[in-house]
């Protein structure tokens, strides 16, 4: 009991730190995420929580997006929160207007206090190249490409 009241104490204590720490984290991975073609951030840009950023991108398959992105040692969700471990499209995400196949395929990168700028690096490095990967083998995103909904890449 007094181990836990002393976890508690430090995390309130250091609460508003931890908070703009973990906020400016997720400012730089939003800003470094929304640089890849076809991706949307869901939800409210300003209002959000600290350590919360929930992105889609066209032409990929959620689990496919966490399988690989695993395999790099980054460990995020499908989905929000609330349908964390369900195969089920997130209500949360439907009812922000998404179409099914982008709620099934999106992508939730939690930060707190503890993760590091060099944490996000490797993230924003990664990402892109499993994105463009995935992309490649899905006619889905070939198609728009060819419908002008989506931009091809150039190099």
């Amino acid at each position: 009991i007094r181990g836990m009241a002393a976890a508690l104490r430090k995390a309130v204590d250091h609460m508003d730190e931890n908070m703009a720490r973990a906020a400016a984290l997720r400012d730089k991975l939003i800003a470094g995420v929304l640089q890849i073609p076809a991706c949307r951030l869901n939800g409210d840009a300003e209002r959000r929580l600290p350590g919360n950023a929930n992105f889609c991108f066209a032409g990929v398959e959620g689990e496919s997006l966490l399988l690989l992105l695993d395999m790099k040692g980054i460990y995020a969700s499908a989905g929000s929160a609330c349908t964390a471990g369900s195969l089920e499209p997130s209500h949360v995400l439907l009812a922000l207007g998404l179409p099914k196949a982008a709620a099934q395929g999106s992508l939730r990168l939690t930060l707190d206090e503890v993760n590091t700028e060099e944490e996000v690096d490797y993230v924003l490095e990664q990402l892109p190249c499993i994105i463009r990967h995935l992309r490649e083998m899905n006619p889905t995103w070939e198609e728009l490409v060819r419908r002008g909904e989506a931009a091809p890449y150039t190099d």
